[in-house]
């Protein structure tokens, strides 16, 4: 009695299934919205990043978490680009659809509350300037309690330094939102 041998069926899997990206790969990335739109990140978020360092930071409890969003994002944005930009995509098994929203959603969040704070910095100034009136007899300094409960000393140049920081930390955000809107479409599909 001979028995056949039958083949095993639990062999493991040979190959690893294909990426999901719905965006082109290398310099074709830049032809596209979101590719512009990356650029777009980059470039103005580094903008945000050097204004807040130029202001010499004011206020390091809002502006250090500013500081963070701007340098983290602008070098996660970088490096998400460049994957694209030299086709590793094609080499990493991932749902590049489902990454790419999920990473714009957080930067959005995180840039969003960047430019709140920003802005906070930036009208907590409200043009205030110490007088002489404001000194006593004895050289001492008195202030009255700020209505915003951020008593901020800035200079002119800080202050519009500061201003421009927060709209172009407004336009990031917006950037990360068009991105994030344009992610989940291509996800969804």
């Amino acid at each position: 009695m001979s028995q056949s041998a039958a083949p095993n069926s639990s062999t493991a899997a040979t190959s690893f299934p294909a990426p999901v990206i719905s965006l082109p790969v290398g310099l074709d990335v830049l032809r596209t919205y979101s590719g512009a739109l990356a650029c777009l990140e980059i470039f103005f978020g580094g903008l945000v990043w050097i204004l807040v360092a130029s202001a010499n930071v004011p206020v390091p409890l809002l502006q250090g978490w500013v500081m963070f969003v701007s340098v983290s994002t602008f070098v996660f944005s970088s490096a998400y680009l460049a994957v694209f930009l030299l086709g590793l995509v094609d080499r990493i098994d991932t749902d590049w659809n489902f990454l790419d929203m999920t990473y714009h959603f957080c930067a959005l969040l995180f840039y969003f509350g960047a430019f709140v704070l920003e802005a906070a910095t930036t009208a907590a100034h409200g043009h205030s300037y110490i007088s002489v009136a404001n000194v006593t007899s004895s050289g001492l300094l008195c202030l009255s309690r700020p209505a915003q409960n951020i008593l901020v000393f800035m200079d002119d140049r800080q202050y519009r330094v500061n201003v421009a920081a927060t709209i172009f930390a407004f336009v990031v955000t917006v950037c990360y939102g068009c991105s994030m809107f344009m992610g989940f479409k291509r996800w969804r599909k």
